[in-house]
């Protein structure tokens, strides 16, 4: 995917295109050093890391102002969420390497984050809207984190590949919550879940 294709996809105006593009050029600078994403994808930015987070906010309702994502890594999705418009965003990355690319490609894009560099077990963030992760942990360990750290009415947006359903299936006995799925725009066997009204049983 081209910068242009992702443009006309997205919809997004010619100010955040070049904001992601900012955004690009510093990920290609620092992944040699700290490896942020694999190799093998540097050939397709735009398709495999920065559409794949776009799509979640297609699906991120008005209103939504505070955003925690876990396990930030490169920034995928949150550092993206916040460009695209999510009003504030927490990224929770405890590798301080990788929380200082945050913070810098944050800084140079104008990115509405906030960077921890701990623990998701110790993070320090206030009561989110939306909590959401890429490529972290299977469900039996997203929904406690996300459990304590959501406000009443929040929900999580998780992109899934092919184990979306068994994820699913593990945790039924466990938790109760609202179910949404989304067919992937970037990865054929993926899956987007929108979990709503959750709660342990």
């Amino acid at each position: 995917m081209t910068p242009a294709q992702f443009q006309e996809q997205f919809r997004v105006s010619r100010e955040t295109l070049e904001k992601l593009q900012v955004y690009e050029a510093q990920l290609r600078k620092w992944n040699p050093a700290i490896n942020l994403v694999a190799k093998s994808t540097l050939n397709d930015i735009w398709g495999r890391h920065l559409a794949d987070s776009a799509q979640l906010f297609q699906h991120v309702p008005e209103g939504t102002t505070l955003q925690v994502d876990l396990g930030s890594g490169a920034g995928f999705p949150g550092l993206v969420m916040a460009i695209l418009g999510v009003p504030a965003v927490h990224l929770v990355e405890s590798d301080v390497r990788k929380a200082a690319f945050l913070r810098e490609t944050a800084r140079l894009t104008g990115a509405p984050v906030t960077v921890h560099a701990v623990r998701i077990e110790v993070a320090d963030v206030p009561p989110a809207d939306l909590v959401t992760a890429r490529a972290l942990a299977d469900l039996s360990l997203l929904l406690p984190w996300a459990h304590g750290l959501l406000k009443p009415g929040g929900f999580c947006l998780f992109p899934k590949g092919k184990t979306a359903a068994d994820e699913l299936t593990a945790v039924r006995d466990s938790w109760n919550m609202r179910i949404e799925q989304f067919p992937s725009l970037t990865d054929p066997a993926g899956t987007l879940l929108r979990l709503s009204d959750i709660s342990p049983r």
